[in-house]
């Protein structure tokens, strides 16, 4: 679990960001523009900070001048903008941005960079746990002595209610057989809505509805996680 900061104008993204990250398991504080962020800033320690550019009282990248100045610049910073030029991306790679975010941002391409960024921040490759222990994952084409050591194999769960009636009516059999893969998807992924739409190729948005039509609890699985 990692600590992240998510600095951004637009209520949408802040929430949108903070429910994606808070589903993988991080804590997540939220600012709203460059004042608030500094507050946040100055009062906790973050292993990671999403910055946008464009915002109405400071713009991300003086914000980012003012923490390398003061010495506050100890952590990953992610710049992200729907509009900003090759050269502000350069210049705030520049001041010591960790790298850049192009809006909008899908969720492949975020869940990538917060991984790559943690990794980054944490001493000798490996990711910041705040004491929790858990162990980095393996980032695609690192080294072999960069990535975490595997897990150890574990016998995959059974899928629930393997018995099926195939008497039933097509429908029913169908929405039997569907509630039981997703139910083993949530237990798998320990109830992450975001893991299970990227297993299932599913948008969060569809998959959230799809359970409620199919009335899989979400609550037991997170429960019994």
């Amino acid at each position: 679990m990692a600590n992240i900061l998510v600095v951004d104008d637009e209520l949408g993204i802040r929430d949108l960001l903070s429910e994606i990250l808070s589903d993988e398991g991080h804590g997540v504080d939220l600012a709203e523009n460059a004042g608030q962020a500094r507050v946040a800033r100055e009062s906790n320690s973050y292993d990671l900070v999403l910055l946008d550019i464009w915002m109405p009282d400071t713009d991300g990248v003086s914000l980012l001048k003012e923490w390398a100045a003061a010495g506050l610049l100890t952590m990953p910073v992610i710049m992200m903008s729907g509009h900003a030029t090759i050269d502000t991306a350069v210049e705030a790679t520049r001041i010591g941005a960790y790298s850049f975010l192009e809006k909008p941002i899908t969720l492949q391409k975020l869940l990538k960079a917060v991984e790559q960024g943690l990794a980054r921040a944490a001493p000798n490759g490996a990711r910041s746990t705040n004491g929790a222990g858990r162990s980095p994952m393996a980032l695609p084409g690192a080294p072999a002595a960069l990535s975490a050591q595997p897990e150890p194999a574990t016998d995959p769960q059974p899928l629930p209610h393997q018995g099926f009636d195939l008497d039933r009516p097509l429908r029913e059999a169908r929405d039997g057989f569907e509630k039981a893969y997703f139910e083993f998807h949530l237990a798998r992924e320990g109830g992450s809505m975001t893991r299970v739409a990227e297993k299932t190729g599913l948008e969060r948005t569809h998959l959230y509805r799809k359970l409620r039509q199919l009335g899989v609890d979400l609550g037991r699985n997170k429960r019994s996680n």
